[in-house]
């Protein structure tokens, strides 16, 4: 379990100008900004000058307790309803259903049927009358009792920063004709992409990351001063986890505990959850001081604290992993997830573009089959991509050897770079 708590941070322009009668104002409008595993000690050990001004001109709160279990859609889920994981049904990145028999994972997220457990704040305000805006916040491209916000994306991980912002700004200002929306979220992948990349404590690569995650603040306060928003409205700039630096020296293999015919895996790590697919109690037994760096637990037995027992979602063993200790399967490798690679890959060349599964273009007509991968990579015209070397590939056929392009036009997408969970 990643343990390290996430900062947040209430900065807060003025809402009212000043010399307008509080007594005629309604409240201000709220923008909620996420900038995924933002880990608590980063701004300790990195220097983000627009970070520390805004929030030396509000308030700091020193550190935010994520809710169980430390991943994205869990928390972010949590930081829109209030409410812990096993309240508002988002338990994890992989679930099962067993009463419906639905699986939930990061490229099948879209069945409102997840999500409607509880009611976002961008559907909350619209019952009292406020437009609101969501820009790709987990969740909030899906109609969740028939509605979604007033102003939504489809999440398109290819999006930039500036381009969420100015769609955020534009929704939030009104054009004179309309009302700006009163609620808005905005959601940024990183630092958690380059995290799991390069890990937490690689301090050349997060330097980078963080450099950009500042540049992105002032880029975010300069927008809301131009648009008129700025003192106009309360800021929230906030995280939903940590991060914890992992090792293929500190890996748990299940194999090591019992034979895969034993289980069906649900979720892997640093909280797996499994169905025995024999006796719960003789499979617990196995997996119960299996390992010194994981902890089994039976449903029933789930420690109150962790609020992630009283929903029919949860497995019916769960297993967690000390910080900095990862769960796999079988093997010596630590595992690599589709969102970290494609942060390497997405904007390495300028002549290629990178696609996860569920953001590829609905005009290519090429993302709803199983066999179409996590990620796909698509070259300019007359560009080639390869692995590693200066020359292009020869193509065999039946009539003979045909190669194209040139040898000044390759993309090279070998990646030789550490990642963690």
């Amino acid at each position: 379990m990643l343990l390290n708590v996430v900062l947040g941070f209430l900065c807060g322009g003025f809402a009212l100008a000043a010399g307008n009668d509080p007594a005629t104002q309604g409240p201000p409008p709220l923008l909620l900004v996420s900038f995924d595993g933002f880990r608590a000690d980063y701004l300790k050990r990195f220097h983000m000058p627009n970070l520390e001004l805004l929030y030396s001109q509000g308030v700091l709160v020193e550190q935010l307790t994520n809710v169980f279990i430390t991943k994205t859609f869990p928390n972010h889920y949590s930081l829109v309803t209030g409410l812990y994981a096993e309240s508002h049904g988002v338990l994890a990145s992989s679930m099962y259903d067993p009463v419906s028999h639905k699986h939930f994972s990061l490229r099948n997220d879209s069945d409102p049927w997840w999500w409607s457990e509880a009611e976002p704040l961008w559907l909350t305000a619209l019952d009292s009358g406020y437009e609101t805006a969501a820009m790709m916040w987990p969740g909030s491209d899906v109609a969740i009792g028939n509605r979604t916000a007033t102003h939504f994306l489809p999440y398109d991980a290819a999006v930039t920063f500036r381009q969420r912002l100015g769609n955020v700004t534009s929704w939030m200002a009104g054009n004179g004709k309309e009302k700006g929306a009163m609620f808005a979220a905005l959601y940024w992948e990183e630092p958690d992409r380059s995290g799991h990349a390069f890990g937490p404590d690689n301090n050349t690569a997060m330097a980078a990351v963080l450099k950009e995650v500042d540049d992105c603040v002032g880029l975010m306060v300069s927008e809301l001063r131009r648009v008129g928003l700025w003192g106009k409205l309360n800021l929230v700039v906030t995280s939903d986890h940590g991060m914890a630096q992992c090792s293929a020296q500190r890996l748990i293999r299940l194999d090591d505990c019992l034979h895969p015919d034993n289980y069906t895996l649900v979720d892997l790590t640093p909280v797996a959850a499994l169905i025995p697919n024999t006796d719960p109690e003789a499979v617990f037994g196995l997996l119960n001081g299996c390992h010194p760096h994981m902890t089994a637990y039976l449903k029933k037995a789930i420690p109150e604290r962790l609020h992630y027992r009283d929903n029919e979602r949860i497995q019916p063993i769960i297993l967690i992993a000390d910080e900095g200790w990862t769960i796999v399967q079988r093997g010596n490798k630590l595992p690599r997830y589709p969102e970290a690679v494609f942060g390497l890959l997405n904007g390495c060349h300028p002549h290629m573009t990178a696609y996860l599964k569920k953001a590829i273009p609905e005009r290519l007509h090429y993302r709803d089959n199983e066999r179409i991968q996590p990620i796909i990579l698509i070259a300019d015209e007359g560009w080639t991509i390869v692995q590693r070397g200066n020359k292009l590939p020869r193509c065999e056929i039946s009539t003979g050897i045909v190669t194209s392009n040139s040898n000044q036009n390759l993309v090279n997408i070998s990646i030789k770079r550490s990642h963690a969970e």
